[in-house]
Order: C-alpha cells, then structure tokens, then sequence
C-alpha cells in the first residue's frame, strides 16, 4: 500500500511537473511573438520594410497560424514592389480563413493595381460582405463608395 502511494505521489509530480514545464514553454514562445510582432509593426512604421519583413517571418516561423501577421507581410512585401508574393500572402490568408475581410480587401488592391478590375470588384464586394456580417458598417460603406467610383470609371 506505502509503495502504491509513493508511484502515485511520484506520478502526480511528474504530471504536474510537465504542465509547469509546458506552460512556462508556451508563454516564452508568446512573450518572443509578441515582442517580434511590435518590433515588426513599429519597423513598418518607420519605413524600414527590409527589417519589418524579417521580423513578420520569425513571427510566421514561431506560430505559422497567425493570418494577422500574414497580412501585415503582405503589407510590407507590397510597400518593397514585392506584389506577387504579397498576393500569394493575401491568398492564403483568404483560403486558411474565408471570413476575414482584410484578405479580400488587401487582394482586391493588388488586382487594382495589375488593372484586374473584375477580380478586384468581386474581392471588394465579398469584403464589403463579411464587414457587414460582421457588424462593421463603416467599412463596409467605405468599400461601397469604392465600389461606386470604380463603377462609375468603367462606364
């Protein structure tokens, strides 16, 4: 009976001990993506879209499920000229999270800017969409005036 109670006691730290270890892991690896993720949005403001870039791909290397940081690379791959590889960015952002209207917003510029204007005004439109579900009014008439005067040019 003692030696039943020993390998219990000795399992239960065991188990406790690898929970302790697992979170103690888990929030160092969110300490070091938060602070890459600030340190990558606050390159992107200063211009420094080389930096800001390096800083978003470790953020991506850490946690390859953040679409967020997946926009703000494609932002930044843009503002270097990098525009296929930024679209390919919002595309996947877009395919991994259908409801995420930044995606479709942030690819229909890229499409505006290759004079894709069908494609552009579809991706508008479904961004417009989401906002809307998603009760974000204002930009969803923000898109909607967007809309309006690309309609207004193709005619």
């Amino acid at each position: 009976m003692f030696n039943n109670l020993q390998t219990t006691n000795v399992l239960s730290i065991f188990v406790v001990t690898i929970a302790i270890i697992l979170l103690i892991y888990f929030a160092v690896k969110t300490l070091i993506t938060a602070n890459l993720f600030q340190q990558g949005v606050s390159l992107y403001q200063q211009q420094d879209y080389p930096g800001a870039e390096a800083a978003f791909r470790k953020v991506i290397n850490i946690n390859s499920t953040n679409d967020v940081v997946r926009l703000f690379l494609g932002d930044v791959l843009k503002a270097q000229d990098k525009v296929a590889e930024a679209q390919d960015l919002y595309q996947q952002v877009i395919q991994r999270s259908p409801k995420n209207p930044e995606g479709y917003l942030r690819l229909a510029n890229i499409l505006m800017l290759q004079n894709q204007q069908q494609e552009a005004t579809t991706n508008l439109q479904k961004s417009q969409e989401l906002f809307q579900k998603q009760r974000q009014p204002e930009k969803a008439q923000r898109i909607a005036q967007l809309l309006e005067k690309m309609s207004h040019k193709l005619s």
